[in-house]
């Protein structure tokens, strides 16, 4: 199949969201087809007889030429993956979008240099930064943390103007140069140390410094063709240079640098060096400019169905970046193969019985430029996708370490999926924003997963992650020549959690996991509140705004009707169809209804109170809380208070909904 079949197949796309088939004049005894033949050990076992490694041998299939985001080869990649949901009879459809990316210069390179003297003119490059050309002292700042940052000012080491010079690592890209501007830096460069990422001396990084997911220059609403939105521009874009520099050319710099000693605390270079490294001087001048250029691109985003008999319009949606910069084997090519075989054994056993849910398969472009095709189709079906898809599962990187973030909806699910797949342990982490599952957790309030779950031969992360190294023979040496057999583990495990969430009566999800993390975020307000009262720092007309009796109160609201729906559910009929649905359409808008309603998502995206960026969120709280106590200049008592009090009425009003009809509120606030 050829780009052309995809153009053609874009001309009349189906539409991203189903509705549900049912005419009026259907009785209900004809809609509905049979009950599932087989029991939930019956799908496990023939899941795994549809899985077999050598298929996954296949895989260099999605792995041909360039499939840089909107190029030829991307086009042709999609309509691929499009010819072969249609023949597996998945209905598919595209989504296409008009995105501005930033590429490097055609004309003009972006380069550094030493004084007058050239460091060199780098391949690599981070889209987003902002351009021109700036000159200052350079100053070493170890992984461009906050606590890094923060040590240098400490030793009197002046960042204002500065070109601050970090490794990768630890942190992503764009925080990196965010934390580099907070404390007044004008550019960042960012080299790959081999402690960190095995590769060569002359070894290019690629990414983005976007702080934030989607198009940049559509915040909040997609990047549909000829659509009216004003010129807009995302907040969290930088207004600081980066760019990323090789092995070699960060040796240059660190043997013209002079200053003080690198602080015993932090992790020592792997760069062939004499002498020992240095922080940086008053007279080591550099200078760094950036010329890369914005350009509009077409991209499209690709689906199939598989369409559930009983509750069509409610769907799991699995996903996958086809795009990346350069071969990109482990971050793009075995996630799409994942997702094709998955839909491929799925389809096949749809003769043994069909799903009570729909399931979506999702292939993306753009993700390297930050997520940048799945979230705008967020943001293109934010209201209906809302209502109807109640999971997302990424299978981003799947067999690139050992470690799991997801809503904590689905943490019992996972636990009890992974010890029917693998018998490991579970290595949990926060969901950051560069994971390609955080726009559909922060964003559209869906119930999200990530996971990788492979011991590799450098420790927990993949090494060769945004180098041109990411290709199958390095994959391959990093999972010591498991590549397939991971994969086969990582699409049961997928498979298992997703025909689990539309076999099942009820959905999986389990509400009382966020009554203790309430709990716990709860208790920390109040023993700082606490803190705060008796530090003598309040005043006579202040103690009111320390109450934390409707936190408390709004958090028993939350706990009553999380134990009331278990009690439901306990005395329930689950073969009545109907109530189930309303059941599950309770469970269904408890990750929705914990973004906050009174921030804009065009201004801030990720409201989610828990795992969401802004002042909105519960950290925040107790983070202001900590800044009136220590009387930092931005801490301020009424935007507490009104903070306070938003965050309150989101917890309650997701208790309310919880409860279900409006007749059984307790009415306590």
């Amino acid at each position: 199949c050829n780009s052309g079949y995809l153009l053609g197949y874009v001309t009349s796309p189906k539409p991203a969201v189903m509705e549900p088939t049912r005419s009026p004049e259907i009785d209900d005894e004809m809609l509905f087809e049979p009950e599932p033949t087989l029991d939930w050990v019956g799908v496990q076992k023939l899941l795994g007889q549809k899985l077999s490694a050598a298929s996954f041998e296949n895989c260099l299939r999605y792995s041909g030429q360039s499939h840089e985001a909107g190029s030829k080869g991307d086009e042709e990649l999609a309509a691929q993956i499009l010819s072969e949901f249609l023949n597996l009879g998945m209905n598919p459809w595209t989504d296409e979008h008009y995105v501005k990316l930033q590429v490097p210069s055609s004309v003009k390179p972006n380069k550094v240099l030493f004084g007058t003297q050239e460091i060199g003119t780098p391949q690599g490059y981070l889209a987003y930064s902002s351009t021109g050309l700036i000159k200052g002292r350079v100053v070493y700042a170890h992984y461009s943390q906050p606590d890094d940052l923060e040590l240098l000012l400490n030793m009197k080491i002046k960042l204002t103007g500065a070109i601050v010079l970090a490794r990768a690592g630890k942190i992503s890209f764009a925080e990196k140069v965010a934390n580099a501007a907070r404390f007044g830096a004008a550019a960042v460069l960012i080299y790959p140390d081999p402690v960190d990422v095995v590769c060569n001396s002359d070894c290019e990084l690629f990414g983005h410094v976007h702080l934030g997911s989607g198009d940049p220059y559509t915040p909040g609403f997609p990047s549909f063709n000829h659509t009216q939105f004003p010129p807009a521009q995302s907040s969290s874009l930088p207004d600081i240079l980066a760019q990323t520099i090789t092995p070699a050319m960060a040796a240059q710099l660190f043997g013209k640098m002079g200053g003080p000693s690198v602080p015993r605390s932090w992790v020592e270079t792997g760069l062939n060096r004499v002498s020992p490294i240095k922080l940086g001087s008053e007279k080591d001048v550099i200078t760094v400019e950036v010329n890369n250029v914005l350009v509009e691109k077409r991209i499209h985003n690709v689906f199939g169905v598989i369409k559930g008999f009983m509750d069509p319009d409610r769907y799991v949606v699995i996903g996958a970046q086809r795009d990346s910069w350069g071969p990109g084997y482990a971050k793009s090519t075995v996630g799409t193969c994942v997702l094709m075989e998955l839909a491929r054994a799925i389809t096949e056993m749809l003769k043994r019985g069909e799903p009570r849910r729909s399931i979506i398969f999702a292939s993306w472009s753009a993700g390297e430029y930050g997520s940048v095709g799945a979230t705008e189709w967020l943001e293109g079906y934010l209201s209906s996708l809302s209502m109807k898809a109640f999971v997302y599962i990424s299978l981003d990187g799947v067999v690139t370490g050992e470690l799991t973030a997801a809503s904590p909806l689905l943490y019992k699910l996972i636990r009890e999926t992974m010890m029917e797949v693998l018998d490991l342990k579970l290595t949990w982490v926060p969901m950051k924003m560069d994971d390609s599952a955080y726009p559909f957790l922060t964003f559209s309030g869906i119930p999200s997963v990530s996971f990788s779950f492979t011991s590799l031969k450098h420790g927990s992360n993949y090494p060769y992650f945004c180098t041109l190294l990411d290709d199958k023979d390095h994959l391959d040496f990093a999972t010591r020549h498991l590549t397939a057999d991971v994969a086969v583990a990582a699409t049961r495990l997928a498979g298992h959690m997703a025909l689990r969430l539309v076999h099942d009566y009820l959905l999986r999800l389990d509400v009382d996991k966020y009554k203790s993390l309430l709990r716990s975020h709860v208790s920390q307000i109040m023993h700082l509140s606490t803190q705060l009262k008796q530090s003598g720092l309040v005043t006579a007309d202040q103690p009111e705004v320390l109450s934390t009796q409707w936190i408390t109160s709004a958090f028993g609201s939350f706990s009553r009707a999380a134990s009331s729906l278990t009690t439901t559910i306990q005395n329930s009929d689950l073969s009545d169809t109907e109530l189930c649905r309303i059941i599950n359409d309770r469970i269904m808008r408890v990750e929705h209804n914990f973004l906050s309603p009174y921030v804009s998502p065009k201004d801030v995206p990720f409201r989610h109170i828990f795992f969401g960026t802004g002042t909105h969120t519960l950290q925040a709280l107790a983070d202001h809380l900590e800044a009136l106590r220590k009387r930092t200049l931005d801490s301020d008592w009424n935007l507490f208070r009104n903070q306070f009090a938003l965050i309150t009425w989101t917890v309650q009003g997701c208790a309310n909904n919880l409860v279900g009809n409006v007749w059984d509120l307790d009415n306590e606030i």
